[in-house]
């Protein structure tokens, strides 16, 4: 009888212990997280030209005949340094398979384009004047993608779970802001007839385009349902421009967009130019034999060849994990 005991315990035992381990080995199925991240550049590149000014940071010094260039340095940088949020969705196939798919929404740092101090900008022989210019632009990408990704859980040990990622970035809609101040001084002599202080934006839409990212991460169990996690991300991808469009342009403060025609306001980039692009480049002036600035053309959009800007970074994401 004893016996009989001893053996029906140890069953109930085992089938107690097998009920475990396969509650433990379950996947979790869906679960959802919610993060905040910041990125850091990775790699830097030459800014494409703003306006038609060269990704300097020129300084001039003198007036007239003397004015100089002093210094010239090339600005670089790229616009993966910034702040990210995100929602993901989460399934596991197995203890160590699953997907997820986030919807972020990332805003760049601003950063300087091109800037040039104390330039001659014209001079007026009738009226002695002279003009100088200085100006800075400066630009910030923010946009919404969606990435879908592979995941690869590692295994659990005293409430971490380590997990590997790789998938890719798929933007669904951004823009480049260029915000571009320029002050515009005039001289008589040594005596300030005027200045202006012009200030526009620009919002350059891209085409299409995939990146890349992979993640390396852990999660931590606070409760039965609540992880937090952590995860060391990389991506990778540039965008091309598209479109660009000036929404605001002020003059002393006053608004002053309707002064400006269609060439001067839209903007359509292209991977070649020739002497059928609105471009003062390639397009002659049909009005003359020699080849000057086409000036027949101001309701036509801007023809200009299309530039590519970097948003690659390596970043920390830290948040929360629900498990249903």
């Amino acid at each position: 009888m004893k016996k009989n005991l001893f053996l029906l315990g140890l069953l109930v035992c085992s089938m107690a212990t097998m009920a475990q381990t396969e509650k433990a080995d379950k996947p979790e199925s869906w679960y959802f997280k919610l993060g905040g991240s910041y990125f850091n550049q990775t790699a830097s590149t030459e800014f494409p030209e703003v306006g038609g000014q060269a990704p300097n940071r020129d300084v001039y010094e003198g007036r007239l005949t003397n004015n100089k260039l002093v210094s010239r340095e090339s600005i670089t940088g790229s616009f993966g340094q910034g702040f990210r949020s995100g929602i993901t969705a989460g399934y596991r196939f197995s203890t160590r398979l699953g997907v997820e798919v986030a919807a972020n929404y990332y805003i760049s740092n601003s950063k300087t384009m091109a800037q040039t101090t104390n330039r001659l900008y014209a001079y007026n022989q009738a009226t002695n004047v002279d003009t100088y210019l200085s100006f800075t632009a400066e630009g910030q990408i923010k946009a919404f993608d969606i990435a879908p990704a592979v995941v690869m859980f590692l295994g659990e040990a005293h409430g971490f779970e380590p997990y590997t990622k790789v998938g890719v970035i798929v933007p669904i809609h951004g823009t480049l802001d260029i915000k571009t101040d320029r002050e515009l001084t005039s001289y008589s002599g040594n005596n300030v007839v005027a200045t202006n202080n012009i200030y526009s934006k620009d919002v350059v839409k891209p085409n299409p385009t995939l990146g890349f990212m992979a993640s390396l991460g852990t999660s931590y169990k606070l409760g039965k349902h609540i992880s937090a996690f952590a995860e060391l991300e990389y991506r990778n991808f540039t965008v091309h421009g598209k479109t660009k469009e000036t929404t605001e342009y002020t003059v002393n403060g006053q608004d002053a967009l309707a002064t400006r025609n269609t060439s001067q306001r839209y903007t359509v980039y292209h991977d070649r130019l020739d002497v059928n692009s609105n471009n003062p480049l390639f397009n002659p002036n049909t009005a003359t034999t020699t080849d000057t600035t086409d000036t027949t053309r101001p309701n036509d959009k801007m023809d200009e060849l299309s530039s590519y800007v970097g948003i690659s970074g390596l970043g920390l994401t830290v948040g929360l994990k629900y498990s249903l």
